[in-house]
């Protein structure tokens, strides 16, 4: 589920048609008005303004029509009203019409050209973040991505799960930074760990793997500034049987269950270095086992979740707001969470979210 950090704005069908046919309606208004009213109030001189508005939302020939429409209307009012001044009048609409046209073509041409990019951004993200299935064997899963831009599609956030023979095996992570370059990193580590997760038996063996690959990724297309692009991780295990999952927390925020009684984080018991950074801070990667019970809920998330602010600077509260939630399904879960986070931070989210919410079932 990938959707803009921006809450969408519903409008009926009929006040979209009413949009698109206002440089109509804005043309007989001051028709009628020129018409009705004494020449010195001189409405005619407003006829302009509806081919420079036809522009910004009609195509060119449609807006050269309505240009038309408009020089012949003054040409009609000038012989009603023979004193009105209408050879200035009709130079003006001639100007703007061309003018009109022109602009309208180019913004089609933009449009056009966004069409392309999106298309190439859907792509990328079908390579970082392709649609996960719901069900895992024993393990329910829905994911959550917000990009903070209303244009963006995907960002340095990243997500994946694979089956293994190992069990279920889920990576989260955010690569510091913005753009392509992020995008790049995030796909290096997430083709990464789509070989190294049925490959790899240990947990930090595999977060080995990802912080090689990432390193290698930097040193091909190295930052702009020196330590600028690196990632927080997280990898979690789910045996297909027994309740004991094994995460590895590469400097990430820690994950959240969601049990019948409380809530608990899964902090770890010693940090483990970021990916990019081992060669500086050791490969000493620890593994550490929690319990998870048949109908409890994990939450996997970036920190783009706890550091969505609200318009006074609050933080969103994410373990309280877990505890008020009811029993619930990941969807219903990661629903009310979207929600509740464009709320809280009143549509404008300052950064990209992931999230992951997992459910294990008795086998």
């Amino acid at each position: 589920m990938i959707e803009s950090g921006r809450p969408r704005l519903r409008r009926s069908h009929g006040y979209g048609r009413l949009v698109r046919l206002s440089p109509v309606i804005l043309t007989v208004v001051i028709a009628g008005l020129a018409y009705a009213t004494p020449p010195e109030m001189a409405f005619s001189r407003l006829l302009p303004a509806a081919p420079a508005l036809a522009a910004a939302m009609w195509p060119v020939l449609p807006t050269v029509l309505l240009g038309t429409v408009c020089l012949l209307l003054m040409i009609g009012l000038s012989l009603v009203f023979p004193d009105l001044g209408a050879w200035w009048t009709c130079g003006g609409i001639v100007a703007v019409t061309v003018a009109a046209a022109y602009g309208s073509h180019v913004r089609l041409q933009r449009e056009r050209t966004l069409f392309q990019v999106r298309l190439v951004a859907d792509a990328a993200q079908q390579v970082v973040l392709r649609p996960l299935p719901h069900r895992f064997r024993n393990v329910e899963i829905e994911s959550l991505y917000l990009a903070a831009a209303a244009e963006a599609r995907i960002g340095g956030d990243f997500y994946e799960v694979v089956d293994t023979p190992y069990g279920v095996r889920l990576l989260i992570g955010d690569v510091r930074g913005k753009g392509l370059p992020a995008v790049g990193a995030a796909a290096a580590i997430v083709n990464a760990f789509r070989e190294a997760a049925h490959s790899e038996a240990s947990m930090a063996d595999v977060a080995r793997r990802l912080d090689a690959s990432c390193a290698r990724h930097n040193a091909a297309h190295p930052p702009e500034a020196p330590m600028e692009r690196f990632a927080t991780a997280l990898l979690a295990e789910i045996p297909h049987r027994g309740s004991r999952i094994t995460i590895v927390n590469c400097g990430h925020p820690p994950p959240l269950i969601h049990g019948p009684r409380t809530v608990r984080v899964l902090a770890p018991s010693a940090p483990s270095p970021l990916l990019s950074l081992a060669e500086l801070l050791g490969d000493q990667y620890r593994a550490d086992a929690f319990h998870l019970a048949p109908g409890e809920l994990l939450l996997l998330y970036t920190d783009g979740i706890a550091e969505t602010r609200a318009r006074d600077g609050a933080f969103f509260p994410l373990t309280e707001w877990m505890r008020r939630q009811p029993p619930t399904p990941p969807r219903d879960l990661l629903t009310a969470l979207h929600h509740d986070l464009l709320r809280h931070s009143r549509g404008s989210l300052d950064d990209d979210i992931a999230a992951l919410a997992v459910r294990l079932h008795t086998p």
